[in-house]
Protein backbone atom coordinates (compact mmCIF):
# COMPACT_ATOMS: atom_id res chain seq x y z
CA UNK A 1 0.00 0.00 0.00
CA UNK A 2 1.23 3.07 -1.06
CA UNK A 3 0.64 6.22 1.82
CA UNK A 4 1.38 10.00 1.79
CA UNK A 5 4.53 9.37 3.84
CA UNK A 6 5.65 6.75 1.53
CA UNK A 7 5.71 8.97 -1.37
CA UNK A 8 7.27 11.56 0.88
CA UNK A 9 9.86 9.41 1.58
CA UNK A 10 10.63 7.83 -1.70
CA UNK A 11 10.43 12.22 -3.08
CA UNK A 12 13.10 13.60 -0.27
CA UNK A 13 16.32 12.01 -1.68
CA UNK A 14 15.49 14.08 -4.88
CA UNK A 15 14.21 17.08 -2.42
CA UNK A 16 17.21 16.64 -0.88
CA UNK A 17 19.79 16.81 -3.49
CA UNK A 18 17.86 20.15 -4.72
CA UNK A 19 18.03 21.68 -0.99
CA UNK A 20 21.48 21.12 -0.77
CA UNK A 21 22.88 22.69 -3.48
CA UNK A 22 22.99 26.41 -1.84
CA UNK A 23 26.79 27.07 -0.34
CA UNK A 24 27.27 28.37 3.15
CA UNK A 25 28.42 31.60 4.06
CA UNK A 26 29.82 32.15 8.03
CA UNK A 27 29.33 35.37 9.50
CA UNK A 28 31.06 37.18 12.15
CA UNK A 29 28.78 36.00 15.02
CA UNK A 30 29.56 32.25 13.89
CA UNK A 31 26.15 31.72 12.64
CA UNK A 32 26.28 29.61 9.12
CA UNK A 33 24.45 31.50 6.18
CA UNK A 34 23.15 30.72 3.11
CA UNK A 35 24.44 33.26 0.09
CA UNK A 36 21.17 34.59 0.31
CA UNK A 37 21.87 35.78 3.84
CA UNK A 38 20.19 33.54 5.55
CA UNK A 39 20.80 31.26 8.83
CA UNK A 40 21.94 28.06 7.33
CA UNK A 41 19.80 25.49 9.07
CA UNK A 42 21.01 22.13 7.13
CA UNK A 43 22.26 19.51 8.97
CA UNK A 44 21.72 16.96 11.91
CA UNK A 45 20.41 18.04 14.95
CA UNK A 46 18.72 16.13 18.09
CA UNK A 47 16.37 17.42 20.61
CA UNK A 48 16.93 14.57 23.18
CA UNK A 49 16.82 15.97 26.41
CA UNK A 50 16.01 15.44 30.61
CA UNK A 51 13.58 18.23 30.69
CA UNK A 52 9.82 17.63 30.71
CA UNK A 53 6.97 19.68 28.72
CA UNK A 54 5.51 20.11 31.91
CA UNK A 55 7.05 21.86 35.28
CA UNK A 56 7.15 19.19 38.08
CA UNK A 57 5.65 20.13 41.33
CA UNK A 58 8.66 19.93 43.04
CA UNK A 59 9.84 23.44 40.98
CA UNK A 60 6.25 24.93 41.95
CA UNK A 61 6.96 28.78 40.16
CA UNK A 62 10.39 28.43 39.47
CA UNK A 63 11.36 28.86 35.58
CA UNK A 64 14.77 28.00 36.06
CA UNK A 65 16.93 25.52 38.38
CA UNK A 66 20.65 26.89 39.09
CA UNK A 67 23.80 25.54 37.09
CA UNK A 68 24.39 22.74 40.02
CA UNK A 69 20.92 21.69 39.71
CA UNK A 70 20.84 21.21 36.35
CA UNK A 71 24.22 19.35 36.25
CA UNK A 72 23.38 16.71 39.46
CA UNK A 73 19.95 16.44 37.16
CA UNK A 74 22.17 15.47 33.56
CA UNK A 75 24.78 13.49 35.94
CA UNK A 76 22.09 11.37 37.19
CA UNK A 77 20.61 10.68 33.77
CA UNK A 78 23.77 9.33 33.38
CA UNK A 79 24.66 7.29 36.25
CA UNK A 80 20.79 5.76 35.23
CA UNK A 81 21.61 5.20 31.63
CA UNK A 82 24.61 3.66 32.79
CA UNK A 83 23.08 1.20 35.06
CA UNK A 84 20.39 0.30 33.00
CA UNK A 85 22.93 -0.63 30.51
CA UNK A 86 25.11 -2.85 32.58
CA UNK A 87 24.63 -7.22 31.67
CA UNK A 88 20.69 -8.45 32.53
CA UNK A 89 21.04 -11.13 34.88
CA UNK A 90 19.96 -14.42 33.03
CA UNK A 91 18.34 -16.35 36.13
CA UNK A 92 16.54 -13.12 37.04
CA UNK A 93 13.20 -13.51 37.98
CA UNK A 94 10.29 -12.56 35.76
CA UNK A 95 8.36 -9.35 36.38
CA UNK A 96 5.70 -9.46 39.16
CA UNK A 97 4.02 -6.37 38.45
CA UNK A 98 2.13 -6.73 35.28
CA UNK A 99 4.46 -4.77 33.19
CA UNK A 100 5.20 -6.60 30.01
CA UNK A 101 6.78 -3.70 28.48
CA UNK A 102 9.74 -4.24 30.81
CA UNK A 103 10.97 -6.64 27.70
CA UNK A 104 11.55 -3.42 25.90
CA UNK A 105 15.06 -2.80 27.27
CA UNK A 106 17.38 0.32 27.52
CA UNK A 107 19.40 -0.82 24.61
CA UNK A 108 16.87 0.67 22.25
CA UNK A 109 16.92 3.63 23.98
CA UNK A 110 17.77 7.07 23.95
CA UNK A 111 16.12 10.11 25.44
CA UNK A 112 19.38 12.53 25.88
CA UNK A 113 20.65 13.86 29.13
CA UNK A 114 21.42 17.50 28.86
CA UNK A 115 19.08 20.13 30.62
CA UNK A 116 17.20 22.19 27.66
CA UNK A 117 19.58 25.61 28.27
CA UNK A 118 18.27 28.47 26.97
CA UNK A 119 19.67 32.39 26.86
CA UNK A 120 21.55 31.05 30.27
CA UNK A 121 18.71 29.69 31.85
CA UNK A 122 18.18 25.78 32.68
CA UNK A 123 14.31 25.76 32.21
CA UNK A 124 11.88 23.33 34.73
CA UNK A 125 10.04 23.05 31.81
CA UNK A 126 9.94 23.14 28.30
CA UNK A 127 6.53 25.22 28.69
CA UNK A 128 7.52 29.18 29.66
CA UNK A 129 3.32 30.35 29.12
CA UNK A 130 1.67 30.28 31.45
CA UNK A 131 4.05 31.12 34.00
CA UNK A 132 2.94 27.94 35.88
CA UNK A 133 4.71 25.85 33.42
CA UNK A 134 1.25 23.32 32.59
CA UNK A 135 -1.01 22.67 29.79
CA UNK A 136 -4.10 25.36 30.47
CA UNK A 137 -6.34 21.98 29.15
CA UNK A 138 -10.36 23.43 29.36
CA UNK A 139 -11.63 20.35 30.76
CA UNK A 140 -8.61 18.36 31.99
CA UNK A 141 -8.90 15.32 30.16
CA UNK A 142 -6.92 15.03 26.84
CA UNK A 143 -6.63 10.99 26.36
CA UNK A 144 -10.65 11.06 27.12
CA UNK A 145 -11.05 13.48 24.16
CA UNK A 146 -8.94 11.99 22.02
CA UNK A 147 -10.82 8.61 22.28
CA UNK A 148 -13.89 10.14 21.73
CA UNK A 149 -13.15 11.81 18.54
CA UNK A 150 -12.03 8.18 17.52
CA UNK A 151 -15.41 6.98 18.33
CA UNK A 152 -17.15 10.00 16.16
CA UNK A 153 -14.74 8.84 13.08
CA UNK A 154 -15.34 5.35 12.95
CA UNK A 155 -18.42 4.84 15.17
CA UNK A 156 -16.73 2.17 17.55
CA UNK A 157 -14.86 1.17 20.56
CA UNK A 158 -11.05 1.69 20.20
CA UNK A 159 -8.75 -1.14 19.37
CA UNK A 160 -11.35 -3.66 18.66
CA UNK A 161 -9.74 -3.43 14.93
CA UNK A 162 -7.31 -1.70 12.22
CA UNK A 163 -10.05 1.09 11.90
CA UNK A 164 -9.07 2.32 15.37
CA UNK A 165 -5.49 1.61 15.59
CA UNK A 166 -4.06 5.00 16.27
CA UNK A 167 -1.86 6.48 13.71
CA UNK A 168 1.69 5.43 15.08
CA UNK A 169 0.29 1.34 15.32
CA UNK A 170 -0.35 1.71 11.55
CA UNK A 171 3.15 3.32 10.63
CA UNK A 172 0.87 6.26 8.96
CA UNK A 173 3.11 8.86 10.91
CA UNK A 174 4.71 8.57 14.90
CA UNK A 175 2.20 9.81 17.69
CA UNK A 176 2.43 8.24 21.37
CA UNK A 177 -1.07 7.98 21.86
CA UNK A 178 -0.15 7.73 25.97
CA UNK A 179 1.57 11.22 25.85
CA UNK A 180 -0.02 12.72 23.16
CA UNK A 181 3.45 13.46 21.57
CA UNK A 182 4.83 13.63 17.82
CA UNK A 183 8.36 13.54 16.58
CA UNK A 184 7.17 14.96 13.80
CA UNK A 185 3.87 17.23 14.95
CA UNK A 186 3.51 20.10 14.69
CA UNK A 187 4.68 20.17 17.52
CA UNK A 188 8.21 18.26 17.29
CA UNK A 189 8.46 16.75 20.69
CA UNK A 190 11.52 15.03 21.83
CA UNK A 191 10.58 10.72 22.28
CA UNK A 192 11.96 7.98 24.57
CA UNK A 193 14.75 7.28 21.23
CA UNK A 194 15.18 8.34 17.53
CA UNK A 195 15.36 11.83 18.17
CA UNK A 196 16.78 13.11 15.44
CA UNK A 197 15.96 15.64 12.54
CA UNK A 198 17.54 16.31 9.19
CA UNK A 199 16.85 19.81 7.89
CA UNK A 200 17.70 20.69 4.15
CA UNK A 201 16.49 23.95 2.71
CA UNK A 202 17.38 26.32 -0.23
CA UNK A 203 15.33 30.12 -0.64
CA UNK A 204 11.85 28.82 -1.61
CA UNK A 205 11.85 25.95 0.93
CA UNK A 206 12.56 24.56 4.09
CA UNK A 207 12.36 20.66 4.68
CA UNK A 208 12.50 18.91 8.31
CA UNK A 209 12.96 14.51 7.89
CA UNK A 210 12.42 13.10 11.67
CA UNK A 211 14.49 9.81 11.91
CA UNK A 212 11.11 8.64 13.33
CA UNK A 213 8.93 6.57 10.40
CA UNK A 214 11.13 9.31 8.20
CA UNK A 215 8.07 11.81 8.70
CA UNK A 216 9.01 14.76 6.38
CA UNK A 217 7.92 18.20 6.97
CA UNK A 218 7.76 20.70 3.82
CA UNK A 219 7.67 24.12 4.71
CA UNK A 220 6.76 26.90 1.73
CA UNK A 221 8.59 29.84 2.48
CA UNK A 222 6.77 32.81 1.38
CA UNK A 223 3.40 30.86 0.70
CA UNK A 224 -0.20 31.45 1.31
CA UNK A 225 -2.24 28.73 3.35
CA UNK A 226 -4.31 26.31 0.97
CA UNK A 227 -8.15 25.79 1.79
CA UNK A 228 -9.32 25.22 5.09
CA UNK A 229 -10.77 21.67 3.57
CA UNK A 230 -7.73 20.12 2.89
CA UNK A 231 -6.41 18.28 5.62
CA UNK A 232 -3.11 16.47 5.70
CA UNK A 233 -0.66 14.44 8.08
CA UNK A 234 1.43 17.03 9.98
CA UNK A 235 -1.44 20.35 8.98
CA UNK A 236 -0.41 22.32 6.14
CA UNK A 237 2.61 24.72 6.82
CA UNK A 238 3.85 27.95 5.57
CA UNK A 239 6.98 29.42 6.56
CA UNK A 240 8.81 33.14 6.50
CA UNK A 241 11.74 35.02 8.20
CA UNK A 242 11.47 37.55 10.83
CA UNK A 243 14.94 38.73 10.72
CA UNK A 244 16.72 35.37 11.45
CA UNK A 245 13.93 33.48 12.87
CA UNK A 246 12.31 30.93 10.86
CA UNK A 247 8.79 31.66 11.46
CA UNK A 248 6.35 28.46 11.04
CA UNK A 249 2.52 28.26 11.28
CA UNK A 250 0.50 24.89 10.77
CA UNK A 251 -2.88 24.42 10.32
CA UNK A 252 -5.64 22.24 8.81
CA UNK A 253 -4.39 19.11 10.78
CA UNK A 254 -5.94 15.53 9.76
CA UNK A 255 -9.08 14.58 11.79
CA UNK A 256 -7.36 11.68 12.90
CA UNK A 257 -3.95 13.73 14.48
CA UNK A 258 -4.44 15.26 18.10
CA UNK A 259 -2.06 16.68 20.42
CA UNK A 260 -1.99 17.27 23.53
CA UNK A 261 -6.28 17.21 23.26
CA UNK A 262 -6.09 19.39 20.52
CA UNK A 263 -9.37 19.47 17.86
CA UNK A 264 -9.52 20.03 14.59
CA UNK A 265 -9.21 24.20 15.05
CA UNK A 266 -5.70 23.85 16.34
CA UNK A 267 -3.69 26.17 14.59
CA UNK A 268 0.61 26.05 15.68
CA UNK A 269 3.34 28.81 15.35
CA UNK A 270 6.92 27.24 15.43
CA UNK A 271 10.00 29.32 15.25
CA UNK A 272 13.39 28.15 14.74
CA UNK A 273 15.89 30.26 16.24
CA UNK A 274 19.60 29.64 15.48
CA UNK A 275 21.74 30.83 18.39
CA UNK A 276 24.90 29.26 17.06
CA UNK A 277 26.56 26.89 14.93
CA UNK A 278 25.44 23.85 16.56
CA UNK A 279 22.34 25.00 18.29
CA UNK A 280 18.66 25.85 17.28
CA UNK A 281 16.08 27.20 19.41
CA UNK A 282 12.85 25.59 18.81
CA UNK A 283 9.83 27.17 20.42
CA UNK A 284 6.21 26.86 19.62
CA UNK A 285 2.55 28.21 20.73
CA UNK A 286 -0.47 26.19 20.55
CA UNK A 287 -4.28 28.21 19.55
CA UNK A 288 -6.97 26.02 19.98
CA UNK A 289 -10.13 27.78 21.55
CA UNK A 290 -11.78 24.53 22.37
CA UNK A 291 -9.10 22.31 24.23
CA UNK A 292 -7.48 25.49 25.66
CA UNK A 293 -8.21 28.01 27.98
CA UNK A 294 -5.23 30.12 26.47
CA UNK A 295 -2.66 29.81 23.90
CA UNK A 296 0.52 28.44 25.67
CA UNK A 297 4.23 28.15 24.33
CA UNK A 298 7.34 25.65 24.84
CA UNK A 299 10.92 26.28 24.56
CA UNK A 300 13.48 23.64 23.90
CA UNK A 301 16.64 23.34 22.15
CA UNK A 302 18.07 21.20 19.00
CA UNK A 303 21.95 20.58 19.11
CA UNK A 304 23.95 19.97 16.01
CA UNK A 305 25.17 15.53 15.50
CA UNK A 306 28.75 15.28 14.36
CA UNK A 307 28.84 15.41 10.97
CA UNK A 308 30.04 11.67 10.44
CA UNK A 309 26.97 11.02 11.52
CA UNK A 310 24.03 10.00 9.60
CA UNK A 311 20.13 8.81 9.89
CA UNK A 312 19.33 5.11 8.87
CA UNK A 313 16.31 3.79 7.32
CA UNK A 314 13.31 3.67 9.55
CA UNK A 315 11.29 0.14 10.29
CA UNK A 316 8.28 0.36 11.37
CA UNK A 317 6.34 -3.20 10.65
CA UNK A 318 9.00 -5.61 10.10
CA UNK A 319 8.16 -8.59 12.17
CA UNK A 320 5.06 -6.94 14.08
CA UNK A 321 2.64 -9.37 14.65
CA UNK A 322 0.30 -6.74 16.57
CA UNK A 323 -2.27 -6.10 14.18
CA UNK A 324 -2.92 -10.02 13.75
CA UNK A 325 -3.39 -10.06 17.34
CA UNK A 326 -6.11 -7.82 17.35
CA UNK A 327 -8.06 -9.76 14.74
CA UNK A 328 -7.87 -12.78 15.92
CA UNK A 329 -9.11 -11.07 19.77
CA UNK A 330 -11.96 -9.52 18.04
CA UNK A 331 -12.78 -12.42 16.14
CA UNK A 332 -12.97 -14.68 19.17
CA UNK A 333 -14.69 -11.76 20.87
CA UNK A 334 -17.21 -12.21 18.03
CA UNK A 335 -17.53 -16.31 18.55
CA UNK A 336 -18.72 -15.77 22.10
CA UNK A 337 -20.86 -13.23 21.73
CA UNK A 338 -23.13 -15.56 19.19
Amino acid sequence: MITHTTVVCRLFPTLLLALLAAPVLYAQSGIPRTTDGKPDLQGIWSNGTQTPLERPARFADRRFMSEEEALAMQQDAQRREIAADAPSDPDRPPPSDGNTAAAYNTFWLDRGIQVVEIDGEYRTSMIIDPPDGRIPFRDGAPEQNFMEQLRDIHGADAFLGPEMATIGERCLLFYDFRTSNSSVGPPMMPMIYNNNYQIVQNTDYVAMSAEMMHDTRVFRIGSAHQAAEIHKWMGDSVAHWEDDTLVISTRNMHPQQSHFGSGPGLTVTERLRMVSADKIVYSFTMHDEVAYTQPWTAEMVFHRRPSEERIYEFACHEGNYALPGILAGARRLEQASD
